[in-house]
């Protein structure tokens, strides 16, 4: 019985950790990546998509639509001093970021408001200002891959920003390769005019992929709408992956008690042969002797299950304070948070995973009673007490 309840205790707890992380990563990478972009596919450089604001005001129509704004996506080089590091750039509009993303009470130093058209400024990752040794009011060049060709070769387009303020969004691959600038002044650098598309937020992230299916039927052929699943499609599969093969180890400790619940009943089928040999030749049918097995089994099984259940939900729901303690106790910390960039153990039990735990132990728990129930239903009551 205990050990089935620490087997599904086990598995509740790192479930839901993992759902925790899952989580709070998901919620971090959308506190600056948009829930859906509206784009046109196979885009060259020197292309733009025109008329952003009617394919806005039409994504708006759907009720699931909180707030739109354009952008312009490019990659470049950003060189301060000997310190040369690549980056992610993105052209937003200041005044309606707020209702696209969380950038704005991201901020540690700066303002956003400070991204004026024709100002080249931009903001920084904490991780990329210190990779690069910069603070707010630093200058900065930006490279662009777009570029001519001169007698003397190649010449990449240059443009000097300055350092409006630093975000830091708590993701540490954001935090060390993205940037943002005005939208007409990235328009300028990397496309000469226009925008590369349009970032929408929609009330509901866990229905991105239903709306931005709605949206490609209403959009022009030529845009397509994108949710943040398949921008992140990679991690999001490894972390699913990563989750399967938690539950099917630690399900392992629960199949382990299971067997140890088939041995200890057949130990109990050979010391009670007598017995049910008596039972035998009272009347006793063999389908009730069998059911004798199987309940004990089921309620080991059951009781388990419950207390391991109760248990796992305690430990889950109060993690947040239950390893704190542990830390101060050991004086040690689990989480650095300058390598993982999360100083809590996060946690978040699902109903879904509760049930398939609970009802995963039930069955193994039951399975392992059929043996022992069937083997004491096949005793023989003359051979028996001919040998007693």
């Amino acid at each position: 019985m205990a050990g089935i309840a620490l087997g599904v205790a086990a598995l509740i707890v790192v479930l839901s950790v993992m759902n925790g992380f899952q989580t709070q990563v998901r919620d971090r990478m959308l506190s600056v990546l948009p829930h859906i972009e509206l784009f046109v596919p196979g885009m060259a450089p020197e292309q733009v998509l025109e008329h952003w604001e009617n394919i806005a005001a039409q994504a708006e129509t759907n009720p699931e639509v909180k707030g739109a704004a354009p952008f312009v996506a490019a990659q470049a080089m950003l060189v301060r001093g000997e310190s040369l590091n690549g980056v992610q750039l993105r052209g937003i509009d200041p005044k309606g970021e707020s209702a696209v993303s969380d950038l704005r009470n991201q901020m540690i130093d700066g303002s956003l408001d400070a991204l004026q058209a024709g100002s080249y400024s931009i903001v920084l990752g904490q991780q990329l200002a210190e990779a690069l040794g910069v603070r707010t009011g630093d200058t900065l060049l930006v490279l662009a891959p777009q570029g001519s060709i001169s007698p003397a070769g190649f010449a990449p387009r240059m443009r000097q920003f300055t350092v409006a303020g630093l975000f830091s969004s708590g993701y540490y691959e954001y935090d060390a390769t993205l940037g943002f600038m005005h939208y007409e002044d990235a328009a300028k650098v990397f496309r000469d005019s226009g925008t590369s598309g349009v970032r929408l937020r929609i009330d509901d992230m866990q229905q991105a992929p239903m709306v931005a299916q709605a949206l490609q039927q209403s959009l022009p052929p030529s845009v397509r709408a994108r949710d943040w699943t398949h921008n992140n499609r990679t991690w999001f599969a490894a972390v699913k992956t990563e989750k399967r093969m938690m539950f099917l180890i630690l399900a392992l400790i629960v199949a382990v008690a299971a067997f140890n619940l088939l041995s200890s009943l057949v130990m109990a089928v050979k010391d009670k042969q007598s017995d049910i040999a008596i039972l035998r030749t009272v009347g006793a049918t063999p389908r009730e002797i069998g059911r004798i097995f199987l309940v004990q089994g089921a309620l080991i099984g059951v009781v388990g299950t419950l207390a391991g259940v109760g248990l796992g939900m305690l430990i889950a729901y109060n993690i947040d304070v239950i390893v704190p303690f542990i830390e101060r106790m050991l004086g040690i910390q689990f989480l650095p948070q300058q390598i993982y960039f999360i100083s809590e153990l996060p946690s978040n039990p699902k109903a879904s995973d509760i049930v398939v735990v609970a009802v995963t132990s039930l069955v193994l728990s039951l399975l392992a009673t059929l043996y022992p129930s069937w083997r004491a239903s096949r005793l023989q009551p003359a051979q028996v007490l001919r040998h007693d």
